[in-house]
Order: C-alpha cells, then structure tokens, then sequence
C-alpha cells in the first residue's frame, strides 16, 4: 500500500499513520490440514493469505482465501460455518495448536485477524480426538456429542403444558448455576484441549444444567448413568484435573461442574447396587 504525505504533515505523524494504514491489511502464511475424507491421508500444506483486512473474522479471512483458490481453479479449503456469532458452536478448529485460538471465552468465528501481525504464520487444524473422525479438512464428525445428550440430556416433561414459571421457586445461586452450565454449545473444545480426550466439561455442564433445577430431580440418577456410560462408550477418555478445558472453553464453563458430576455418578451407582 502506497502512502501519500498529508502537506504539514510531521515526520513523526507520518511514521505512526503509515503503521496504521499497514495495519488495515496483512499478508499471512496459512498452514492448513488438508484431508479428502474419514480414509484419507491428511498433510499440511501452505497458502500464501495475501491482503487480509484487519477488521475481517477469522472465517472471513478463510472465505477470502477459499474465493481465490476457486478462482485458480483449486479445491477451497472445507471448514465448518454456521451462525458466525459464537452461539451454534460449529467453527471448531485450532489456530496454532489451540482450540478456538488463544484468546479467551471466544469461538473460531469470533477472532478477529486484527490480532495477529502482518507476516505471521498460521498453523490451522481440526480438532483432534479419537470419537472426532475428520470428515474433511477442517471438518469433524461430533456426532458422539449429540448421542449423548440422546442418552440423558433431557427432562421427560410436557413441555407443551408448562406451568407458569414463578410457581416454581428457585435459587438464585441454583438458577444462576444452571444458566452457567447451559451455556455449553457443544463445540467440543475442551475435548480438543484435553491430553485425553475427555468429554467431562461437555457432559458435566449438560448434566449440572439440569441437576440444579427441580424439573431435572426424577431422571437425576438415570441421567447421569446413562450420559457417563454412553460418554465412556463413545471412546472418550478420562479426566486427570488438568484443566485445559476449562482454559479452552469459549462460554468459560468451570471445572467445577466436572466435580459436581463425579459426585452425582457416584451417588447414582451406590443407590444402583442398593436397588
């Protein structure tokens, strides 16, 4: 970008706008994880991102990419997009070996280019886990997390004939645990995150959610077996207290739900073997 001398402009005035203007746009090194499918054999290759505006999300810059490579008549590089708002959770992919990025309470499509520097290299992958087979490129199969919200993560109540909400009394502090816990959308980054691939922030939060509200008290022991169980049958594996989900997790859910959870699943199975 060419910089044009305002007249009375200052040398030193001149240095910072010319920062500045560099700053509206950058020129980057992508190292992107190519993948044809579940079969295939992945590697990494690189893409020159050239002109990147500083304002554009990091999906945006992938879009800017991917338009060029179309243009050149090569395959664009296959990610998963929805709402672009960091509420469906579907933008799961590590920047530089981090699930999300490294900022923190933010999804993929929530980082904004501005925070990295022109000249940078970028290394993007897709989360890496076993019960997480890459569809393609960037694209993983998290339908393990959807099987267990199907085994438990539910109230069996006639939702259609609600009663009014304030004939139920609850806590704040139960109330405002809940909301916390529920907000979990599934990205699956603190499975991503864990050295063992556990998927104990994701169910904790499902089943802290409803633990603390009395809708959720009938099916508490039935919920939490079922969910642990299908969790361990899904491949997922165990939590040592690292707490690299809790780092990882875009809504910034606490660890804290994971101890609730072992002490509801060690309750459930007590009163199990009494039965």
């Amino acid at each position: 970008m060419s910089i044009r001398m305002v007249p009375g402009m200052s040398a030193a005035n001149a240095a910072v706008f010319s920062i500045f203007t560099q700053r509206l746009s950058m020129n980057l090194t992508l190292k992107v994880w190519r993948q044809s499918g579940p079969d295939g054999q992945g590697a990494i290759e690189t893409y020159d991102a050239q002109n990147i505006p500083a304002e554009a999300s990091f999906l945006e810059m992938l879009d800017i990419v991917n338009e060029r490579l179309v243009m050149k008549g090569e395959e664009p590089i296959h990610f998963d997009h929805d709402c672009r708002e960091g509420i469906c959770g579907t933008c799961s992919l590590t920047i530089n070996g981090i699930p999300h990025g490294k900022d923190h309470g933010v999804t993929t499509c929530q980082v904004h280019m501005r925070k990295f520097s022109n000249g940078d290299t970028l290394w993007i992958e897709p989360f890496r886990a076993n019960p997480f087979k890459v569809i393609r490129d960037l694209m993983v199969d998290r339908g393990a997390l959807d099987r267990i919200i199907a085994a438990g993560g539910y109230v069996d109540v006639r939702t259609g004939s609600a009663i009014d909400a304030n004939s139920i009394l609850i806590s704040k502090d139960d109330s405002d645990t809940a909301f916390d816990a529920a907000a979990c959308i599934g990205c699956g980054a603190c499975v991503a995150a864990c050295k063992n691939a556990s998927a104990m922030l994701f169910v904790a939060a499902k089943v802290s959610h409803l633990g603390h509200l009395p809708q959720g008290q009938p099916e508490r022991d039935k919920r939490v077996l079922a969910m642990v169980r299908r969790m361990d049958t899904e491949g997922f594996g165990n939590c040592t207290n690292q707490y690299e989900c809790e780092a990882a997790c875009p809504k910034e859910i606490s660890a804290d739900h994971i101890a609730r959870l072992n002490r509801d699943y060690t309750m459930a199975v007590l009163r199990e073997q009494l039965t």
